[in-house]
């Protein structure tokens, strides 16, 4: 005779595969367990059910053991595009030996007669899936509580963690409907009638190179670009160059990242780039009495320049999303760049491989330029296939010297490959142009518009990219000395004392240093 499920006292027993009444929490865990069971009845009745809650879901999200094991069998045969039933749900059960934890045919027999409505599945797996969530987030905070208590463990590590884990589960629990196209299609119009009104025909924001604006009409909302090259090509020059253009000469709020130079390194090559002085007399103070004359005129035009730069290494992409939101909301920032993305990490998730980790991060700078609605900008490296290739265009980079992950090709909107010929000796193309002081701007995937080649002018001792008919960004001429009475007038450049022929002049960083969100 089979054991009954009933005491004495005709309290039911609870068997072996039912979820529990407590547990470790002290408090009996966020559960639909009724939800649970007309949502399995409804998906074994009703063969279109499935349809409806199917990327809602996933076996984890159940809270009776059960009741994942029948989920992962109706999920099963629903791929195999196999009737679900409750015989099949039994036979694949078998297949599987997970009849018995299951609850036996006959339970699997009792949920199709618990089915209410299948109208309601939708419903009950909304229900499911909120529970799910909540009990997600309490075995977290339970979990970073444990550490926080533990003296052993590193604060700012246990943030990192605490931020990449909470990523992880809004990610996996993000889910977003569809929409009538109507709705669309007023947003599209109204992007073309903007653009229209545009006397440039630009519709994103310009880079100030001309043939680069012309080719992609602007970097545009919720992109992420991606520009790469070997080293010494001048992939950080080619950004502050655009980033001048953008901040001080069209006045466009502009955030720098950058992992691998400080701010005053950045500031300095800002300097040499605006005041047209060599970066090595920049570094070292070296400056005859004509060019003191031209920092201490030229710098004004980077003052109050709505430019912000943040260098704080090894940056996690968790800290970058919370820096980006406060620079949008705060400051009004229209593009962000980053310089660059290899040395981002993803710390507070696990990954299998270096690859994983690169993957996770470019598809996160695409989720945040899409939630921003801005576009995103981040250099990479490329891997030293370029070195083995011979002439100009074997020299030339392609999508698949992109390093350490082929992510970064799927995820971005458009690739651009920076590639100065002169560093490899080559000073003439194929179609005998001089290629002297020359760079090319190759866009290699564009997934709204044309790809192609751009030539720009360098110039290495400046730091600097212009346009080829560009000669001079700011004319020299008797241009008025600048006076900050904030400022001691004895006040010195780095320490460097100024020559006896020049006049004292204030400090052109203003007390730049190394920092977090310095704006010029």
């Amino acid at each position: 005779m089979a054991e009954s499920n009933y005491n004495r006292r005709g309290t039911r027993r609870r068997t072996q595969s039912e979820a529990p009444v407590t547990n470790e929490y002290g408090h009996l865990q966020p559960q639909a367990l009724d939800c649970e069971s007309a949502l399995l009845g409804a998906l074994m009745v009703e063969r279109d059910a499935i349809t409806q809650i199917g990327d809602m879901l996933k076996p984890e999200s159940f809270y009776d053991h059960r009741h994942q094991l029948i989920f992962q069998a109706i999920m099963t045969l629903n791929m195999k595009q196999q009737p679900v039933d409750s015989i099949t749900v039994v036979e694949q059960l078998k297949s599987t030996g997970n009849l018995e934890d299951a609850g036996s045919m006959f339970y699997i027999a009792e949920l199709t007669e618990k089915m209410v409505s299948s109208a309601h599945a939708e419903y009950y797996a909304k229900i499911i899936a909120q529970k799910y969530l909540a009990r997600q987030l309490i075995s977290f905070t339970s979990s970073i509580q444990g550490m926080a208590f533990d003296e052993t463990v590193d604060v700012d590590d246990l943030m990192q963690e605490a931020e990449g884990k909470l990523f992880e589960i809004s990610q996996n629990n993000l889910t977003k409907d569809y929409v009538q196209i109507n709705s669309v299609i007023d947003d599209a119009y109204e992007q073309i009638k903007k653009a229209a009104a545009q006397t440039d025909g630009m519709s994103g924001l310009a880079s100030g190179f001309t043939d680069l604006d012309a080719k992609t009409n602007g970097w545009q909302n919720s992109d992420l670009v991606i520009i790469a090259a070997r080293p010494a090509m001048g992939k950080t020059a080619f950004v502050l160059s655009m980033a001048k253009n953008m901040a001080v000469d069209m006045h466009i709020p502009v955030a720098v990242f950058s992992l691998e130079m400080s701010n005053l390194q950045l500031v300095n090559r800002l300097l040499s780039n605006v005041c047209e002085i060599e970066s090595s007399k920049i570094k070292s103070g070296q400056l005859e009495s004509h060019e003191w004359a031209q920092l201490d005129s030229r710098v004004t035009r980077l003052y109050d320049a709505p430019l912000y730069v943040d260098d704080t290494a090894s940056l996690s992409v968790f800290e970058l999303r919370t820096k980006a939101r406060r620079l949008v909301r705060e400051h009004g920032v229209k593009i962000i760049i980053i310089d660059y993305l290899q040395l981002m990490n993803a710390s507070g998730m696990s990954f299998g491989s270096r690859q994983e980790e690169v993957s996770t991060i470019s598809r996160s700078l695409k989720g945040l330029a899409k939630e921003l609605n801005i576009p995103i900008i981040a250099l990479s490296q490329l891997n030293r296939g370029v070195e083995n290739r011979e002439g100009n265009e074997g020299k030339k980079p392609q999508l698949s010297d992109l390093r350490e992950s082929g992510a970064i090709e799927q995820d971005a909107d458009m690739v651009c490959f920076i590639h100065r010929p002169e560093y490899y000796k080559i000073y003439q193309d194929e179609n005998g142009r001089d290629l002297h002081g020359m760079a090319e701007i190759i866009i290699a995937k564009h997934r709204n518009g044309a790809v192609g080649e751009i030539l720009l002018k360098f110039k290495g001792e400046y730091t600097r990219f212009m346009n080829p008919q560009d000669e001079s960004v700011v004319p020299m001429g008797d241009e008025p000395m600048i006076r900050k009475s904030r400022m001691n007038s004895n006040s010195n450049i780095q320490g460097i004392p100024l020559p006896s022929d020049v006049p004292p002049v204030d400090d052109p960083f203003g007390g730049f240093g190394s920092g977090s969100g310095v704006p010029f």
